[in-house]
């Protein structure tokens, strides 16, 4: 592998690419994630945890495509299913036997999972949930955490980029915009909760408890930190939901790599209402909503009367099933045992690397995932989380460091593991950590 990126170039094919993407793109990119200075990387190929980019530089895949590949890149078993499938056809107007195949699946793994649709991305499966939830319950409000990211729905987004500038007393936070120009309508049916801190949150929840149709949680939300749910906190929830008519839905887009039947089966509390995405997709776009039989009624279009009219064009496509069936099938409980056995010692030696160093930071995570925090203490909430502009340009020198160096990891310094993984992989990433804090230190 090598371990150092060549200096930037105008004329490396990666600047040449860039240049033609400005000019039929905005930014250059479809995905803001995919941007750096002084230009993005472009991918060559992947195999199992390395990426090769067009300039011919070979990278330990620590992002996975934003936590998506549970297999990393390009495995066998997958390749030669997708493979079969592709000349009996893509996409039809009639069902396929995959999607039942897959349905029948995924529903094994958790009792809660009664039933299940697809849809096509993480974003649509929580806006699915939160339509269904509003035509179950009859009511337009729903209640999220501070800072978490649930995708682009205008109502999911709510508050996931607020800052000391806007984002109220603790007591009340705000419900803040993403996007320039949402609606305050949609801000006034988003209530805003903070994280791990039951007392605050029933006491908001009780202030709206007659029009929420349901609270939505990430159990180890990324950008509020990647810290776990508290266990206090999700009974909390869940007795209150219980209590006064309305769902509790779960977010486990990323999460669900945590178990064999998702992170929340960690909890004790069964939510209404799941909302997958990204690795059940087998590398490819996909999404799907399960939950209470009950509540997954609502989209029903046999029922008397049918609450939540539901379709999509794309939505359990034969290449997506065929790919998420077999990567499923893969992630078996084995599968999950090791590849969290791996990240504790990831983190561990991460933990390990920071002492060494001697620097304010700190670790956190859960599953297979981890975060570099350069703070002295793990914070509790998304207001501790919060990265002031010296400590996001100290996280970039980090992430420069990481890529010179031959690793690749998500833009808050996130890590995600994959099952080609090994001790060698992780034993290289806390050495390549170990180089970048040292150089930090200074700069803390």
């Amino acid at each position: 592998m090598k371990n150092n990126t060549p200096v930037p170039s105008a004329n490396s094919r990666s600047a040449q690419l860039y240049r033609r993407g400005c000019q039929v793109m905005p930014g250059g990119v479809s995905r803001n994630t995919v941007l750096r200075s002084p230009h993005p990387l472009y991918a060559e190929r992947g195999n199992g945890c390395y990426v090769t980019d067009i300039e011919g530089v070979e990278r330990i895949d620590f992002a996975n495509n934003m936590a998506s590949l549970i297999h990393g890149h390009a495995h066998p078993a997958i390749v030669a299913a997708v493979t079969e499938q592709l000349p009996k056809g893509t996409a039809f107007t009639l069902a396929t036997e995959v999607e039942v195949r897959y349905a029948e699946h995924l529903c094994r793994r958790n009792p809660g999972f009664e039933k299940i649709r697809f849809v096509n991305s993480g974003t649509e499966a929580v806006m699915s949930c939160l339509k269904a939830a509003r035509a179950y319950t009859g009511r337009p409000k729903i209640a999220k955490v501070e800072g978490a990211y649930h995708g682009l729905y205008d109502y999911a987004e709510v508050s996931q980029t607020a800052s000391p500038a806007n984002w109220g007393n603790i007591e009340s936070p705000a419900s803040v915009p993403v996007a320039y120009g949402t609606p305050a309508a949609a801000l006034s049916d988003v209530v805003v909760i903070p994280f791990n801190d039951p007392e605050r949150a029933i006491e908001i929840l009780d202030r709206h408890a007659t029009e929420l149709a349901c609270v939505l949680i990430d159990l180890l939300p990324h950008r509020v930190g990647l810290i776990p749910a508290s266990v206090d906190f999700m009974q909390a929830l869940y007795n209150w939901t219980r209590a006064n008519g309305a769902l509790l839905v779960c977010d486990e887009v990323i999460t669900f790599r945590s178990g064999y039947g998702g992170a929340q089966q960690s909890y004790g509390v069964q939510p209404d209402l799941t909302a997958l995405g990204k690795m059940i997709g087998g590398g490819f776009p996909v999404g799907a909503l399960a939950g209470r039989k009950q509540v997954m009624e609502v989209m029903n279009p046999l029922a008397d009367k049918l609450l939540f009219p539901h379709s999509g064009t794309f939505s359990a496509n034969p290449i997506t099933m065929t790919a998420g069936l077999a990567a499923m099938e893969l992630f078996d409980p084995a599968a999950v045992k090791n590849l969290n056995r791996l990240a504790d010692r990831a983190r561990h030696q991460l933990a390990a690397a920071i002492k060494v160093a001697d620097i304010p930071a700190c670790v956190t995570g859960g599953g297979s995932m981890f975060r570099v925090h350069l703070k002295p203490v793990a914070p509790k909430n998304y207001r501790e989380a919060f990265m002031d502009e010296k400590e996001t340009q100290l996280i970039k020198t980090l992430l420069d460091h990481l890529f010179a160096n031959g690793l690749m990891m998500i833009n808050t310094c996130s890590g995600v593991l994959s099952t080609p993984m090994t001790e060698k992989e992780i034993d290289r990433l806390a050495e390549v950590m170990l180089g970048g804090f040292r150089k930090l230190k200074d700069l803390l």
